[in-house]
């Protein structure tokens, strides 16, 4: 290595990212149903009490069953009330909610078409739904794919955590394509594998680690009432998830579902969505 590149190495190790808090309005909620008026109404109610954190000033509409069914009227809907996060459920106007295969068509089309983000609760009809589901949200967790920088994604976690909640924030490198890495850098002759496996992993985890920290203090300097938990390492990200999930008694999942280079959910958010069936998401 030169000593301009050792320079360098120093000097991108030193910039770190740092947490600013955002605050973030909503002041419009839109509901998505395909009950009866009098049902969909309660299930509103049950809504209105589980997003209490959002206060007493926010304005509610919902746009009816019949004009809903059809997804250009569901999405004309939406636009036409500006909402500021569009709450349903999975299986919408769909038997989808049965099976753990899909989200159904309209909430697949609605987490990458709405122009804000989306909340997505069990079916109000799932039997097996948890007893603590829609109850509150004190115990959030925020999934982080590239976690360092996401401001948003902890904005929108802190706004949905309950006064005096915890908030979680999450990030865990997945443990076979670290070791793919690993193995590949074993076969380069003049590279020390255990040096570099220790470098390298020490590396992925430090600045998430980091990351959240920043986070933490600038929740404490803000004076905003929630604390804040970290859970950073290596392992399968789908069972990880599902472990910090019962671990910490999620309440609400919060996590990124958009990429700009492609129309589907990406990454690991669409089998998460689609597996963890009692547990809320909020969809950014």
């Amino acid at each position: 290595m030169t000593r301009v590149d050792q320079f360098e190495s120093v000097f991108r190790s030193a910039s770190k990212e740092v947490y600013h808090p955002t605050s973030v309005p909503v002041s419009r909620v839109h509901l998505v149903t395909d009950l009866e008026p009098q049902v969909a109404d309660k299930f509103m109610g049950r809504l209105q009490r589980f997003l209490s954190v959002l206060g007493k000033e926010v304005s509610w509409s919902q746009t009816p069953a019949a004009e809903g069914r059809d997804l250009g009227g569901l999405l004309e809907s939406i636009k036409s009330h500006k909402p500021d996060m569009v709450c349903t459920y999975r299986g919408l106007f769909s038997s989808s909610w049965h099976y753990p295969y899909s989200l159904g068509e309209h909430v697949d089309v609605l987490t990458q078409v709405a122009p804000c983000p989306v909340l997505v609760v069990p079916h109000p009809k799932d039997p097996k739904a948890a007893r603590h589901v829609l109850q509150a949200t004190s115990q959030v967790l925020a999934m982080g794919g590239h976690l360092t920088g996401d401001h948003s994604l902890v904005d929108w976690a802190l706004r949905m955590t309950e006064p005096q909640g915890n908030l979680c924030i999450a990030h865990i490198e997945d443990s076979q394509t670290a070791e793919r890495y690993i193995d590949a850098i074993s076969k380069i002759e003049t590279i020390d594998t255990q040096d570099a496996r220790e470098a390298l992993l020490e590396r992925l985890l430090k600045e998430p680690r980091e990351y959240i920290e920043s986070v933490a203090r600038a929740v404490q300097k803000a004076g905003i009432p929630v604390r804040i938990d970290s859970d950073v390492g290596f392992g399968h990200r789908l069972g990880e998830y599902r472990r910090m999930i019962n671990h910490h008694a999620v309440e609400l999942l919060v996590m990124h579902t958009k990429d700009d280079d492609q129309l589907a959910m990406h990454g690991l958010a669409y089998p998460l969505a689609v597996e963890l069936r009692q547990t809320p998401l909020l969809l950014l």
